[in-house]
C-alpha cells in the first residue's frame, strides 16, 4: 500500500498536534553524555519494536528509522514477533554492536530490567516508546501519547453516541481491556471505566456477561492477552452466545484498540448484526487501515488516533538532543512512575476520528492516501 509519509525535520516540535501540553525540559548530568561534537554518521541508535504483526509498529519503526537516517545516523531495527526473550537478545546485541541510544517499544514492561542494567553498564541511554518500562532505575525518558486521554475520549464519545445523559435506557455494555503485560493497558480502561462506571453503577449501562470490573484496578480480569484479533473475536463469541438470547442486543462494546475491535466486529458479523441504526456502538484505537475501512462501512463507530508519525519526530529529537549533550524535552515529570522511579516523560495528543471526518484528518493529514481508503 502506499503511505504519503510527510517529512518533518527532527528539530521542530510537533505543535499542533500537542495540544494544551507546556513542555519543560529534564536536566541531564553532563558528565554522563556524549559531547556535543559526536559524529552522527558513526553513532548507532537501536530500534527495539514488538511485532510487525500490528500495522501501527510497522509505521512507526520504518518512520523512526527513515528520520534517523536521514540526520546521518546508524540504524538498527528490529522487530521480535512478540516474544519477551527475542526482544532481549535483540536488545543484547544492540549494546554489544555499540549503540548509543535504545528506544524500546516493550512486549512486557516488567521483564527489561537485567538487560537495561547492560545498557547502564555501557553508557546507553534508553527511551521507552509508547509503553512504559517498569521495575527499573535504567529507563532515562518515556515518549508517548496521552494514554488515560485516550481511554477518556472512548468513554466520552460512548456517552454521546447512546445520549445517556437523557435516555432512558438501559443500554447492554461489553467492555473490553488491552493486554495485562502492556502498562498502557490500564490508562486506556481507566480513562473511559472512569467516564462509564456512574452510568453503570446507576444502571443505565448493564453489562449481561457480568464482565463488569468493580474499579479501575480490576481491569486485567477483562483483558485481551498480546492484543489479539483473534483472542477478542473468540471472547466476544463467547458473550453473545452465553448470555444473549431471546432478542436480547448488545448496544455498545468498549474496546480499547483497533487490533480487538477487528476482531469484535467478526464477532459481531457472525453473530447477525449488520451495519445500520441498530448496530453496536463499537469504539477503538490507532486507525489502523482495515478499521478505517471498517468506519466507512458502518462496522466501527470511532477510533482515537494517535499520529504516530509525531511522536516519532519527537523522539528523534530527544536522540539529538542526548547525543549533543543538551537537556531533553519533557512535559511529565509526576504520572509515570515505573516502580522504580518517575520517568521524564513527553506526552502527545490523541484525537477522535469518526466516519465523517476521516477525510478531513486522515487523508488530508497524509497520514493516507485517499486511495488507500478507497475515496
Amino acid at each position: 500500500m502506499s503511505f504519503a509519509w510527510k517529512k518533518v525535520a527532527v528539530g521542530i516540535a510537533t505543535a499542533g498536534l500537542v495540544i494544551g501540553l507546556s513542555a519543560c525540559s529534564q536536566e541531564r548530568d553532563a558528565a554522563d553524555e556524549p559531547t556535543g561534537d559526536a559524529a552522527v554518521e558513526d553513532t548507532l541508535i537501536g530500534i527495539a519494536m514488538p511485532t510487525k504483526s500490528l500495522e501501527r509498529w510497522n509505521r512507526d519503526g520504518a518512520h523512526l528509522e527513515e528520520l534517523l537516517k536521514e540526520a546521518g545516523y546508524e540504524t538498527t531495527l528490529q522487530y521480535a514477533d512478540n516474544k519477551v526473550d527475542q526482544q532481549i537478545t535483540q536488545l543484547e546485541n544492540m549494546i554489544n554492536q555499540g549503540a548509543k541510544v535504545l528506544v524500546i517499544a516493550s512486549i512486557d514492561g516488567t521483564a527489561l530490567a537485567p538487560v537495561l542494567e547492560q545498557a547502564a553498564t555501557n553508557d546507553v541511554k534508553v527511551i521507552a516508546y509508547d509503553r512504559l518500562i517498569n521495575d527499573t532505575d535504567n529507563v532515562d525518558y518515556y515518549a508517548t501519547f496521552d494514554n488515560e486521554k485516550v481511554g477518556t475520549l472512548q468513554g466520552e464519545f460512548i456517552v454521546d453516541a447512546l445520549d445517556l445523559e437523557n435516555a432512558a435506557g438501559p443500554f447492554n455494555l461489553e467492555p473490553f481491556a488491552g493486554s495485562p503485560d502492556d502498562n498502557n493497558a490500564k490508562f486506556f480502561f481507566s480513562g473511559a471505566w472512569d467516564i462509564l462506571l456512574p452510568y453503570v453503577e446507576a444502571g443505565k449501562l448493564v453489562v449481561p456477561s457480568g464482565k463488569s470490573p468493580a474499579s479501575n484496578d480490576d481491569w486485567a480480569s477483562i483483558g485481551i492477552q498480546g492484543w489479539g484479533s483473534d483472542t477478542a473475536q473468540a471472547e466476544m463469541e463467547n458473550r453473545l452466545n452465553s448470555f444473549y438470547g431471546a432478542g436480547q442486543k448488545v448496544n455498545v462494546v468498549l474496546s480499547p484498540n483497533d487490533s480487538l475491535a477487528l476482531g469484535i466486529a467478526q464477532a459481531l458479523e457472525g453473530a447477525g448484526y449488520a451495519p445500520g441504526p441498530d448496530y453496536p456502538v463499537l469504539t477503538g484505537q490507532d486507525a489502523d487501515q482495515a478499521n478505517v475501512l471498517n468506519m466507512l462501512a458502518g462496522k466501527q463507530s470511532m477510533s482515537v488516533w494517535k499520529d504516530t508519525r509525531a511522536l516519532g519526530d519527537q523522539v528523534a529529537k530527544m536522540i539529538q538532543q542526548i547525543i549533543d549533550g543538551e537537556t531533553v524535552d519533557v512535559n511529565d515529570e509526576e504520572t509515570y512512575d515505573n516502580g522504580n522511579k518517575v520517568v521524564p516523560t513527553y506526552l502527545l495528543d490523541p484525537q477522535v476520528v469518526t466516519p465523517d471526518t476521516v477525510e478531513s484528518v486522515l487523508v488530508e493529514s497524509g497520514f493516507y492516501e485517499a486511495s488507500d481508503l478507497g475515496l
